[in-house]
């Protein structure tokens, strides 16, 4: 049965993800130098915890340049810098600087991520991960955050999870973000009606492989980013072409 198929290629290639070896650098930006800042957990973990903030509504290289303009324009990116902020600033900063495509409310968004990791995490961001904790609490305590939904706090679970390989006890949790690379890839396929709404991808993921429903994420997001676009789909390069033919009505 092709949707047999289909479950088996998607879920190998989540567990070739998930199982190699961290990279050297994981790619977020086009920016070596942005890259390299959200790269480094040790001392700069907060710089991961408000680009996952900003990626809403704009392209993510984009969204994940923000913490590198920030540290542009601050001569770095302190913790202590980012506290001697006020709002003003920050939406001065954003709107000068056209960081979003909603700079006010990002700016509102970017600053109190700030301010909650001061005041519930001792500015020290990385104690969201640290002591091996379940994924619930990982997912719960980005979801605190001021502009962050389900999509986003789930994405930063599995990126912790799958690229930087931080211990949990679980990945039970980590559901797929419904991303919509992600939707119109499972719909394409078959795997769901076009009518389909956000909840319904994550409950098939969870019952497809209910002990980490995410692993399927990254599969399909690279197949809608790379080959599987709204018009002209590059269907010859991707892996589950002769399933998904059938199926395809761009």
């Amino acid at each position: 049965m092709d949707r047999e198929k289909i479950i088996k290629n998607l879920l190998e290639a989540g567990k070739r993800l998930a199982d190699a070896p961290p990279e050297k650098i994981i790619t977020f930006t086009d920016n070596n130098e942005a890259d390299a800042l959200l790269n480094n957990l040790n001392e700069y973990p907060h710089a991961f915890v408000l680009a996952c903030i900003m990626d809403r509504q704009v392209r993510a290289e984009r969204a994940w340049l923000i913490p590198y303009e920030f540290s542009k324009e601050l001569g770095g990116f302190e913790f202590s810098r980012l506290l001697e902020l006020k709002q003003e600033k920050v939406t001065r900063i954003f709107q000068n600087k056209k960081l979003h495509r909603f700079n006010d409310v990002m700016a509102k968004n970017f600053y109190a991520g700030i301010r909650r990791i001061h005041e519930n995490y001792q500015d020290d961001a990385s104690k969201i991960w640290e002591n091996n904790p379940p994924s619930a609490a990982i997912v719960r305590s980005f979801l605190e955050f001021d502009g962050v939904g389900v999509k986003i706090a789930t994405m930063a679970a599995n990126i912790l999870a799958r690229e930087f390989k931080m211990p949990m006890k679980d990945r039970i949790c980590i559901d797929i973000s419904p991303d919509v690379q992600v939707k119109k890839v499972f719909i394409r396929l078959g795997l769901l009606s076009k009518e389909a709404s956000n909840e319904q991808l994550i409950y098939l993921c969870r019952e497809l492989n209910p002990q980490y429903p995410g692993i399927f994420d990254l599969p399909a997001w690279k197949i809608g980013r790379q080959w599987c676009k709204p018009k002209n789909p590059e269907c010859q390069n991707c892996y589950l072409n002769e399933y998904c033919q059938k199926n395809l009505r761009s």
